[in-house]
């Protein structure tokens, strides 16, 4: 038996190493991790595209207060013919005959500028600007996930690396003692039935072990995914206690006014009240000014050159348009209601992640005690079952049941320490929190008004502040 406590210490300290303490030379952290997920996530790049496309709503709104101009121009080719009398009495008249071809020509400018529409731009902009900041909050919903994403899966890789340790070294201690229970038979100490539970309990073992060597490929892909690249050299991940509220009630107010969910949702009802004064300003009059010049050549065989002018102001106020207004007007009305009642599910549904969070957090701190509790006393007990067995108190079957326990207990340790980790990030991103600022990472951060910005104001121009 000597052999087999020596395989099943190595084991130990396999997994002690993996997953408590043991950081090897150059090893890849949780937070290296994080950031490699925030800056190259291709869906989190694609949310940033989002937000600056919603960016151009702004420009597009403030288009209303600023004039429009517009140029024509026309030249072609007409022949005229025309007979004309003039004169009171027949002695008198007066024929005139022009025909012929000419060309005419015609250059001209007009102006356009909105006085007022009821207010419709002002609204618009308003709208614009708030989708901006929707957006913007839709983003930090897609960062919140995927550093979640990032953090689950790094714990993950370590967890499922372990558990193939785990499930190599019993494999091991599995076929040392199918050995020693082979040579005990041959000189008749155990019967063929010991034989027979040692060679099936290796047989479960190599499935088992098979088993984590497929869950750890699974999630090796999954980590590529994320994060970017393949898992090496890991170092341990630790809980993000130190940034959370001391209490669930504070974690429950502090979600309810941080967390990017209910703030978009929040950002969704200023949207549609606007959208709401916008339907309702186009009951109210418009008042446009507009100013043209017009220079003209050859517009007729008399005429060589002419050219106008001229300055004019409408005042439009629509009486009825066939009711299709009264309908937006209404629409809009219970459309915001919608996302009011939006906003209060949303509030619920945040509040009840925050508890559920919260809980798992609490209840992974005792798991990951009462594991090492298990894993001590499967080993205590182990190592007694194999001293009964050496004195015929204890049959094979006990030993290898109890090899069996100190495994289960190893991977439950193993399943409580990721648990216990990654419920410290999942709290984080229910109250709003699991951000690079928060987390203090080494990165540079994106900052979506520098885009927002350099559109706002933009009058002309079709390249996109990158260049492109």
């Amino acid at each position: 038996m000597r052999g087999v406590r020596a395989v099943t210490g190595a084991a130990a300290v396999v997994l002690l190493m993996a997953c408590a303490g043991s950081i090897p030379a150059l090893a890849d952290t949780i937070e290296a991790a994080l950031v490699r997920a925030y800056q190259n996530n291709p869906q989190l790049n694609a949310q940033r595209a989002s937000v600056r496309v919603t960016d151009e709503n702004v420009p597009q709104a403030l288009s209303g207060y600023r004039p429009r101009v517009t140029v024509t121009g026309t030249a072609g080719e007409q022949y005229t013919d025309t007979l004309t009398t003039a004169g009171g009495s027949p002695t008198t008249i007066v024929r005139t005959i022009v025909h012929g071809f000419d060309p005419p020509r015609t250059v001209g400018a007009t102006v356009t500028q909105t006085l007022f529409n009821g207010q419709q731009t002002a609204n618009r902009t308003r709208a614009a600007e708030s989708q901006v900041s929707g957006a913007r909050e839709a983003l930090r919903v897609l960062e919140q996930t995927v550093l979640l994403s990032a953090a689950t899966i790094y714990m993950d890789y370590l967890r499922d690396s372990a558990i193939v340790e785990v499930q190599r070294s019993n494999t091991r201690v599995l076929e040392q003692t199918l050995k020693q229970t082979k040579d005990r038979f041959n000189v008749g100490e155990v019967t063929r039935t010991d034989v027979a539970q040692s060679e099936a309990q290796l047989a479960a073992g190599k499935t088992q072990q098979l088993t984590a060597e497929s869950n750890l490929n699974t999630t090796r892909s999954n980590f590529r995914r994320i994060i970017g690249n393949e898992p090496e050299q890991l170092a341990p991940g630790s809980p993000v206690d130190r940034f959370l509220p001391p209490t669930l009630p504070s974690a429950v107010d502090l979600s309810l006014l941080e967390n990017p969910n209910v703030t978009a949702a929040m950002f969704g009802i200023d949207v549609n009240y606007l959208q709401v004064k916008v339907n309702e300003g186009a009951l109210l009059p418009t008042v446009t000014f507009q100013a043209s010049v017009a220079q003209s050549y050859e517009t007729a065989m008399t005429i060589y050159r002419s050219f106008g002018a001229s300055a004019v102001a409408q005042l439009s106020v629509p009486v009825y348009q066939g009711g299709a207004e009264y309908s937006l007007i209404r629409q809009s009305k219970e459309t915001l209601a919608q996302q009011r009642l939006n906003l209060e599910t949303t509030r619920d549904q945040t509040r009840a992640n925050t508890v559920t969070a919260w809980g798992q957090l609490v209840a992974g701190r005792a798991q990951v005690a009462s594991a090492q509790s298990q894993v001590t006393a499967s080993e205590i007990a182990l190592n007694g079952v194999r001293e009964e067995a050496k004195a015929g108190q204890r049959t094979t079957l006990d030993v290898l049941n109890a090899q069996q326990a100190l495994v289960n207990a190893r991977v439950a340790l193993v399943t409580a320490q990721h648990d216990r980790v990654v419920a410290s990030y999942a709290v984080l991103n229910a109250i709003g929190r699991l951000s690079p600022q928060v987390l203090n990472l080494p990165t540079t951060l994106y900052d979506p008004s520098v885009h927002y910005q350099q559109v706002r104001d933009s009058w002309f121009g079709i390249r996109t502040p990158d260049g492109r």
